[in-house]
């Protein structure tokens, strides 16, 4: 057996940090939670650390512990412990967070307990401390607090103006800057953004030159800073791997839509870009995820005909139309130049006042935006139609350097568009090239190119014709 006094031995500590690994020393130590509580405040560093993950590991999953943990004011005693040092060390700090995150695991009575002491001031410290190892928890913490309908109440106190807005920014800041292993932050940001629908909110509040933005350093000179797209990058890397999970909102779509007008505003598009995303400059890297979250957002599939959809919202605001101006300001892709160069016994084609891709993928992910909205909705089809964008599509049909998978996204693009569409087919099959581009890409498609008897002019007919 030990004794209380014990604790105050170094070897003791970690002699009980370990046996308190399994179920059944947390339910042998139950009494030493009560005594390491009581002998934080004023604990040297060392001891402090020691106690704190002693802590962490009494409460993991130990529903007697976690409520006692609560009732002998757990949460504050290990807040104003850990603020009172004179620096917050990484060490520290995740210890301390860890206690607190498997304390909140032990229902809302104890979240409201550990909210009660964090919030605002001691999140805002935590969130200061520049550390992978202590982001994760920290988001733990917050997640936890913020689940469910009693965590609602929490959510919208943690996206306030005043008092929980600045933690985030903080938070994201350093995020952005140190990174994170596990993925609750990644969660912590779905659920404020996309789910609370609070992404306009927080994408405002990260532009902003005061406090946290100030130590970025990422201003891109056109209103966007390396946390802007870090917060994009990291809602697309969830709706990329998890659409499933995530339940798109129209307001969030529409917010996205304005950002990558805004970016695409911004952008030089006179530099070809040499890498892709992200390249390190905030406004291409926004514009870049920006075009990754439509993609997926286009790619949703309606659980009900009698709900609008977000992309319903998207194509109302004209979508396709200015995904068509992007795409068609363009040079033309790298294998059709070098036809035209050949036919024109010119090493680069006069192509002065086209546009050229940012980024490696760009065109790929405009030609991506646009495939998913063309799938199965004959009124998208129509528009393109319309708006004299079936050639344009057809060229994007090929193999481009600095765009992988173009050729795919292409001819899956061309398929949506003509699917169904007997007008669409119809001007296919008697659409005449302006250029004799011949490419097996285009047989793929179940295509190929005639010589007009009439007018000696090459043109697209169906194969099957």
């Amino acid at each position: 057996m030990w004794r209380a006094e014990e604790i105050e031995d170094e070897a003791t500590l970690t002699a009980l940090m370990e046996a308190a690994k399994t179920r059944e020393g947390r339910a042998a130590l139950f009494d030493a939670l009560a005594d390491t509580l009581c002998l934080l405040p004023a604990s040297p560093v060392p001891l402090l650390l020691l106690r704190l993950r002693l802590a962490r590991n009494l409460l993991a999953g130990d529903s007697n512990n976690q409520r006692t943990f609560v009732l002998l004011s757990g949460p504050d005693a290990v807040v104003s412990s850990v603020l009172a040092l004179p620096s917050l060390s990484p060490e520290v700090a995740r210890a301390a967070l860890q206690a607190l995150g498997n304390a909140a695991l032990g229902g809302d009575q104890n979240r409201e307990a550990v909210w009660d002491a964090l919030f605002p001031g001691a999140l805002r410290e935590f969130a200061r401390v520049w550390d992978a190892g202590v982001v994760d928890p920290l988001c733990m913490v917050l997640d936890t607090c913020c689940a469910g309908e009693a965590g609602r109440g929490r959510l919208q106190e943690l996206c306030h103006e005043d008092m929980g807005l600045p933690i985030l920014v903080e938070l994201v800041t350093t995020a952005s800057r140190v990174g994170h292993k596990e993925e609750w932050l990644e969660w912590l940001l779905v659920k404020i953004c996309v789910e609370e629908e609070m992404f306009e909110i927080l994408f405002t509040a990260l532009g902003s030159t005061d406090g946290a933005g100030q130590s970025d350093g990422g201003e891109s000179g056109n209103g966007f800073t390396a946390r802007h797209s870090f917060l994009l990058g990291t809602l697309s890397k969830c709706l990329t791997e998890r659409p499933e999970e995530v339940i798109v909102s129209n307001s969030f779509a529409l917010h996205v839509f304005n950002v990558q007008k805004h970016a695409a505003e911004t952008v030089d598009f006179t530099c070809r870009g040499s890498s892709a995303l992200p390249t390190g400059c905030p406004g291409i890297d926004v514009l870049g995820y920006s075009l990754l979250l439509l993609k997926d957002i286009c790619a949703w599939e309606p659980t009900s005909s009698e709900t609008e959809t977000p992309i319903d919202s998207l194509l109302q605001t004209g979508l396709v139309k200015r995904l068509l101006e992007y795409l068609g300001d363009l040079e033309p892709p790298s294998t059709i130049r070098k036809a035209m160069a050949k036919e024109q016994g010119d090493e680069q084609p006069a192509l002065a006042s086209a546009k050229v891709c940012p980024y490696n993928g760009y065109r790929r992910d405009l030609v991506a935006v646009i495939a998913n909205c063309l799938h199965g909705r004959k009124q998208v089809q129509d528009e393109v139609r319309q708006l004299n964008g079936i050639m344009l599509l057809l060229q994007q049909c090929v193999i481009d350097e600095g765009n992988a998978y173009l050729r795919e996204w292409g001819l899956f693009a061309v398929k949506n568009l003509l699917e169904g569409n007997a007008e669409n087919q119809k001007e296919v099959s008697e659409l005449q090239m302006q250029e004799p581009i011949l490419t097996p890409e285009i047989a793929d498609i179940g295509l190929r190119v005639e010589i007009d008897k009439k007018t000696g002019h090459p043109k697209l007919v169906n194969s099957s014709s």
